[in-house]
């Protein structure tokens, strides 16, 4: 059972959260950001690429999130949207692989930020690719994007061979980075591959 967080994640607010014997018998994920920091995040209503389900839009709330917890190694905060990740994939059926990072930009930020996700949200998941190059595609045009090779390998194919997948990014922009990592699972045997994005930019 997770510890309870008595201030909110974001702001430090006081949290007023009671935890009873039902939260504790059904192990229900703690309350970790304010009404106030969740109301600033913008959920989004209908689905916007098809094979891809994002929950919230890039808004400033959200860039500011993702800088704290991407780029200045605030590892505590991949707990902001555990309650929301575990809702969406607790019965999820197909085989969760989050996108990797590249072993050097792993080591530079101390951990890998999509699988610190679905942990802090109680959720499965194996990784079945590696990431062949360290450029981050956060940094590049929407152009070179389109042009980039192939970013993964996967890893013992033997072991998705005919399985439905469903691959987690944190965010979703050109689709360069889900669509990699789609054709090469589906070229490796995979049955249907699906993505699952927190963030459509």
């Amino acid at each position: 059972m997770n510890k309870p967080i008595s201030n909110c994640l974001l702001c430090d607010r006081e949290l007023q959260q009671s935890i009873g014997w039902k939260e504790l018998l059904l192990k229900i994920l703690p309350q970790t950001i304010c009404s106030r920091c969740e109301q600033r995040f913008q959920r989004i209503d209908q689905q916007q690429e098809e094979g891809v389900v994002s929950l919230f839009h890039y808004n400033e709330a959200m860039k500011d999130y993702l800088h704290r917890y991407k780029f200045q190694h605030d590892i505590l905060l991949a707990k902001v949207f555990n309650k929301i990740l575990h809702e969406q994939l607790k019965n999820e059926t197909r085989l969760i692989i989050p996108i990797p990072m590249h072993p050097e930009n792993l080591r530079l930020r101390t951990f890998a930020h999509i699988d610190e996700l679905l942990k802090a949200a109680n959720i499965p998941f194996a990784h079945h690719l590696t990431k062949l190059s360290k450029e981050q595609q956060s940094l590049k045009t929407r152009e070179v994007r389109l042009q980039t090779p192939q970013l993964f390998e996967v890893i013992n194919p033997t072991a998705i061979k005919d399985k439905s997948l469903l691959v987690v990014d944190d965010i979703y922009t050109t689709g360069t980075t889900l669509n990699h990592a789609k054709k090469a699972l589906l070229e490796a045997g995979a049955k249907t591959v699906d993505g699952f994005t927190l963030i459509h930019g």
